[in-house]
């Protein structure tokens, strides 16, 4: 019950935030006091002389799994963690997780039962904010279980099941009957193409960028907005609010959004999540990149996130110039409408395959991403093929991925 509590105390603070102001005095407060009281209690801090956050130097991955120890009150080392992750997932009372390992670089978190529940209570009221007055079954289809999710069955109104997306999922998912999915874009695509017979009243894309080219599939089957939920080892960085429009949570973390200079518009992600106190996550760069949006017009004050673009490393270098992956996306999918899927990737310092289904015009898109070359004033040798293309269920779907490492 004390458990229970911290969720309903995290629901009623995230709904009361209404107006600007409030928004900014509490989330001020709130990172004042995590600055004051928990980030000098983990080791990496202790010997740090600053009087704001921005005094704090930025971490990155590389440094938080170099010496996970450091940066936790527990003394949780790297190796205690996926030792527990292999297990059952706890390190006494502390949950432990990790992300998939897309980049080839997975990165580990530990929560207290109570932030575990500050979450849930949070995430309620983002992407459930009725939840209390309407019985939900919940299906969670995304790359790895954690304990996190097995905290919504506490709460009296709700039912949630985890899918292994490993297994044959659909026959099992039908049966359950959900009235909230949340899974991968590739995922909930794949239910609209095989025609699953399902009704949910929400739907939610997680894990994966949500391209427009997902988004229409999804929406014309289900007939309903699909929100998304923002999240990673980071933490739970942004929720859609019933319009679909994808609100930062800042009234649980900071954000420093930077922007790219050689891409208006186009902004890093370095977060400082003062709503978790056991493992410290102060000034963290994430490798995401995201374009803002304007206000929305459900009033709340978050700022929104008009696109998250996709991974910083999966941008391609060609003779220096940097190419975002929006940009390829938007080519390939502008040269011929009847594109539906597709992969680019940079496979070498000046080479870029690219998949298209077959029937598409491949001259076109070939054509496209030399235009996109030639527009930033570099040159690669860019090969289109045809291709069955499928989703893998293994991974994370990258559409545009550069596999090129020159330091490899």
């Amino acid at each position: 019950m004390f458990d229970l509590r911290h969720a309903v105390l995290a629901y009623w603070s995230a709904r009361s935030v209404k107006t600007d102001a409030q928004l900014k005095a509490i989330s001020r407060k709130r990172l004042d006091r995590w600055l004051d009281q928990a980030v000098p209690r983990v080791p990496f801090y202790q010997n740090k002389t600053y009087k704001v956050l921005t005094d704090l130097p930025i971490v990155e991955k590389a440094d938080l799994m170099a010496d996970f120890a450091a940066f936790n009150t527990q003394g949780i080392t790297a190796d205690m963690g996926w030792n527990a992750f292999d297990g059952d997932k706890h390190v006494e009372n502390y949950i432990v997780g990790a992300s998939t390992g897309t980049s080839g670089n997975r990165g580990l978190f530990v929560i207290s039962q109570a932030e575990r529940y500050k979450w849930l209570g949070t995430i309620l009221a983002k992407a459930l904010p009725g939840f209390w007055r309407t019985r939900h079954r919940i299906a969670v289809l995304l790359p790895m279980n954690t304990p996190l999710y097995d905290s919504a069955n506490q709460m009296g109104r709700l039912r949630l099941q985890f899918f292994d997306l490993a297994s044959d999922w659909a026959d099992a998912l039908c049966a359950f009957r959900p009235t909230v999915i949340i899974a991968p874009p590739k995922v909930l695509r794949l239910m609209a193409e095989q025609k699953l017979t399902l009704n949910p009243s929400h739907i939610f894309a997680g894990a994966e960028t949500l391209d427009a080219l997902d988004r229409n599939v999804i929406r014309a089957y289900f007939n309903q907005t699909v929100g998304q939920i923002y999240m990673a080892t980071e933490g739970l960085m942004a929720v859609s609010c019933p319009r679909g429009t994808l609100h930062l949570c800042e009234d649980t973390m900071h954000f420093e959004l930077p922007e790219i200079a050689q891409s208006p518009g186009l902004h890093e992600v370095i977060v400082s999540d003062f709503s978790r106190d056991v493992q410290i996550m102060a000034r963290y760069r994430m490798n995401d990149l995201i374009r803002l949006g304007p206000p929305c017009e459900c009033g709340l004050p978050h700022r929104t996130v008009a696109e998250v673009v996709g991974r910083k490393d999966d941008c391609f270098i060609l003779s220096g110039i940097t190419i975002t992956p929006d940009i390829l996306r938007n080519a390939v999918v502008d040269a011929d409408r009847r594109i539906n899927d597709f992969r680019v990737v940079q496979t070498g310092p000046k080479t870029i395959e690219a998949m298209i289904p077959i029937g598409c015009d491949r001259d076109a898109v070939k054509c496209a991403l030399d235009s996109v070359l030639n527009a930033r004033h570099t040159r690669a040798d860019v090969v289109v093929t045809f291709q069955q293309i499928t989703a893998d269920m293994t991974r994370k779907l990258r559409r545009v991925e550069n596999r090129y490492c020159p330091q490899a």
